[in-house]
């Protein structure tokens, strides 16, 4: 039997956090996915930021531009609640439409229907999306791509454990065999200052990157205990960023990776003393492809007159790279040596900044900033030999038989203390597992069992690591 009535969400923040004229929003949004690239391979899961286009809108763009080109025939966005403070479970809109300046996105019904099946927390609460951006705001970009665009939003209140297992749950059943992309809509820190923000947000991009949901809890936990001034939040979409994390593992998406980060002092407009940060992130099935040979040479290029100038108390070169490849932020170690002894090793755990700028900022740390040796001279120069490591996301480590030498790179927390040591760091000493092991503790400057203690974090990560001959 037919509905009499169509039910209808009417736009809340159009003219506000975007353009509610439609020829301007068009523009705007149509300009800002033309500005990013798009990647392989494709995406499972998206997360993207819903602050106001003007500030957080090109680094969305950057996640939903590798939609482009693409066909889905499901499409969620998970939105967080800002409004509804009695709200504690899961609203999936389930009927009718959403409305925007662009025109209605219908929803998919059947798709919802078949979501509610799973029964409490995910109910039919449609007052609580009324008056929410995080969901709205992420729409223009999705009926740029899509013209004939269908989709289910799902409003998340209480972030807790159990919400979270069971919308991925949920997700993962109703989802599998069919194309489907499920997107996290959440900015990060609120409120703090820019030096304060990109460093707090460091943290939780490297922990989201780590798909350990524990590990995202304890890093919240950890930095807002520290009572940073004016930090209000790490993370206001914590459920919908911890649901799409847990539907990355349940479908085989593990692969993740950082498109974008910026905060809103980077605009023309933005305040120094009072930010809120924005990430695009990507969780894929499939790896990124290794980089081009070309990419490489730029690369090595790049870090031997980083290294050069710095030496000389020159400034930096500017950098110019076309690669898109380059464009993306990567943590990446840089390596000297001379006469095939060791010279200088210094890197980045967590993706600061574009490929580019982070070799070159790590290759001058590794010639002038390594505590274990003299800084480089103007007669080394052209002594020394550069390789390079691009570090692939921190994975927790459940069991030391995961680790495999010559694939695996170590990283430890434990007493207060880190250590560090590269994939290729136990192939060259010899070492078997045990040895690497205990080699990472001593590293961290802890007894070599130490990875055994009930508090050690042990994490393990791939390199794709190159340089000169």
């Amino acid at each position: 039997m037919a509905r009499v009535k169509m039910e209808i969400r009417e736009p809340a923040v159009a003219g506000a956090f975007y353009p509610a004229d439609p020829e301007v929003l068009i523009e705007m949004v149509d300009r800002l996915l033309a500005e990013a690239p798009r990647y392989d391979p494709e995406p499972a899961a998206l997360i993207v930021p819903h602050a106001g286009y003007i500030y957080s809108g090109h680094v969305a763009a950057w996640g939903f531009k590798q939609l482009a080109g693409r066909s889905y025939d499901a499409v969620v966005v998970l939105g967080t609640n800002h409004v509804e403070p009695f709200f504690r479970e899961i609203s999936v809109w389930a009927r009718g439409a959403w409305r925007t300046p662009l025109g209605e996105v219908p929803i998919d019904e059947a798709l919802a229907d078949a979501l509610l099946s799973a029964g409490p927390p995910l109910r039919y609460v449609p007052e609580v999306h009324l008056e929410e951006h995080s969901i709205e705001v992420e729409l223009p970009f999705l009926q740029r791509l899509f013209p004939e665009l269908r989709f289910v939003p799902v409003m998340i209140g209480e972030p807790s454990p159990e919400n979270v297992e069971a919308l991925a749950e949920a997700l993962a059943r109703t989802l599998a065999g069919r194309r489907a992309i499920v997107i996290a809509s959440s900015d990060l820190s609120h409120y703090p200052r820019d030096e304060h923000a990109r460093q707090v947000d460091l943290n939780t991009i490297g922990a989201i990157l780590s798909l350990d949901g524990e590990l995202v809890r304890h890093t919240i936990a950890e930095w807002m205990a520290r009572r940073i001034p004016g930090l209000a939040t790490l993370m206001c979409g914590e459920g919908p960023v911890l649901t799409a994390m847990a539907y990355a593992r349940r479908t085989g998406a593990v692969h993740a990776s950082l498109l974008k980060y910026a905060n809103s002092s980077d605009v023309p407009y933005g305040r120094k003393d009072h930010v809120v940060g924005y990430a695009a992130i990507r969780f894929a099935r499939e790896p990124d492809p290794p980089l081009r040979e070309e990419d490489r040479q730029t690369l090595l290029r790049i870090a031997r007159e980083a290294v050069a100038q710095a030496v000389q108390g020159k400034p930096l070169p500017e950098l110019q790279v076309s690669s898109p490849w380059l464009w993306l932020p990567r943590a990446c170690f840089v390596t000297l040596t001379k006469g095939g002894h060791l010279r200088g090793c210094r890197g980045e755990i967590w993706p600061r900044s574009d490929l580019a700028h982070a070799v070159q900022r790590v290759a001058v740390l590794s010639a002038l900033d390594d505590p274990r040796f003299p800084p480089v001279t103007v007669e080394e120069l052209p002594d020394l030999t550069y390789e390079i490591s691009i570090l692939s996301p921190l994975r927790p480590v459940e069991r030391v038989e995961e680790i495999v030498v010559g694939r695996d790179g170590l990283f430890i927390l434990a007493g207060g203390r880190t250590g560090l040591l590269l994939p290729q760091v136990p192939v060259e000493q010899g070492w078997d597992r045990e040895a690497f092991l205990r080699a990472i503790c001593l590293k961290a400057g802890l007894p070599e069992d130490a990875y055994r203690w009930s508090d050690a974090r042990l994490f393990r990560f791939e390199a794709e690591v190159f340089g000169e001959s």
